[in-house]
């Protein structure tokens, strides 16, 4: 009962500190109506707060906080597999597809741990001092934004590889290949530090413990926020672009191998389904990002506001979206290399190395 007050009271405040930020309590009338905006402000912070408990039924926010532990036990079983079989192996850590796939992997699984660590500390009801959420927010955009523009290296290696094959050792050598990472990794930091840096800066307030759950932050930024509203729609924006330039690569690599004969005479080629897998993988990642900019742009434009809707569309992007092509990528890609394959079978016991067995002469 105590942690359900605390858990009221943090809702309270919060709602409190970004219904008076987003100017929603000012307005030319405010001096002389002060006590009934007053009323108004905590009837609509009780109203949000009984709302929150009410639409979020335990039966259905529990199968959704089931997504990313399911997601972290799938990936979890491959990706340490998958990143140490490739830096034991000196001759696949002088291949820059490996080290670019090890790269992905590593921040896939850092963030549906992230996520999962998350989930779980939301689901417990725990609440969080300013900097603890702020640092999960970090961690989370960080190593999002990892996945995101290392997913463009990739594509980037794979169009250097098939457009000026000759000259491919020379423009992307393994050791620009590990300086790039390098830059990825700062990036992908230093973005998000500064936008994490603003929200703080506007979520401080006298709120000293927090319900730090990114699909409530969310309904309160799309909701009351206009200046975080355009924030992340521009990070939203930019995500799309690089998702973009990647689909543009894709189809390049398609165009030209088409045009050498990659695919002629062949039903189900390596190639096809090695671009099957891309595109399923690039459709993943778009899902959720298009429905957090429509959303954005529904409560921008049109004013359009059901809590009951925000907030599950928020619940299953955050939970089920984001997670997805996360928990799929190391079995999508990681399968596809016969050697990456090879290494998990015999790793789990399924298949016997040939090289272990001795024909009786």
């Amino acid at each position: 009962m105590e942690g359900n007050q605390q858990l009221v009271h943090s809702l309270h405040c919060a709602f409190s500190k970004w219904y008076n930020s987003s100017g929603g309590a000012e307005g030319p009338m405010a001096l002389s109506h002060q006590t009934n905006v007053s009323k108004s402000l905590q009837r609509q912070m009780e109203d949000f707060a009984s709302e929150w408990q009410v639409l979020m039924p335990p039966r259905q926010t529990g199968i959704m906080h089931v997504c990313p532990i399911l997601g972290f036990l799938a990936v979890s079983f491959v990706v340490p597999v998958i990143v140490g079989n490739i830096l034991n192996r000196p001759q696949m850590c002088q291949e820059t597809r490996y080290i670019l796939l090890a790269n992905v992997l590593l921040s896939d699984l850092l963030f549906v741990t992230v996520c999962m660590l998350s989930t779980c500390l939301n689901a417990a009801g725990v609440l969080m001092s300013e900097w603890a959420c702020a640092t999960q927010l970090f961690l989370l955009a960080a190593l999002y934004s990892s996945g995101i523009l290392s997913t463009m290296a990739m594509v980037l290696d794979t169009l250097l590889a098939v457009l000026v094959p000759l000259r491919y050792f020379t423009l992307w050598p393994v050791s620009r290949t590990r300086r790039a990472i390098a830059g990825i990794w700062a990036v992908s930091m230093l973005l998000p530090a500064g936008f994490v840096g603003v929200f703080t800066w506007r979520l401080s307030g006298p709120c000293h413990l927090h319900f730090c759950s990114v699909p409530l932050l969310l309904v309160l930024t799309v909701s009351y926020s206009p200046p975080m509203q355009m924030a992340m729609l521009l990070s939203v924006a930019a995500v799309l672009l690089i998702l973009l330039l990647v689909f543009s690569g894709y189809v390049a690599v398609c165009c030209r191998t088409c045009k050498a004969g990659v695919w002629k005479g062949e039903r189900s080629s390596r190639a096809k389904g090695t671009f099957l897998i891309h595109y399923l993988h690039l459709f993943l990642s778009f899902c959720p990002m298009l429905v957090l900019a429509t959303k954005l742009l529904l409560y921008s434009y049109y004013g359009v506001q059901d809590l009951r809707t925000d907030l599950w569309v928020s619940l299953v992007m955050c939970n089920v979206l984001l997670v997805l092509p996360k928990a799929l990528g190391p079995y999508l890609y990681g399968f596809r290399y016969r050697d990456l394959r090879k290494a998990l079978l015999l790793f789990y016991g399924v298949r016997r190395d040939s090289s272990l067995i001795v024909p009786i002469t």
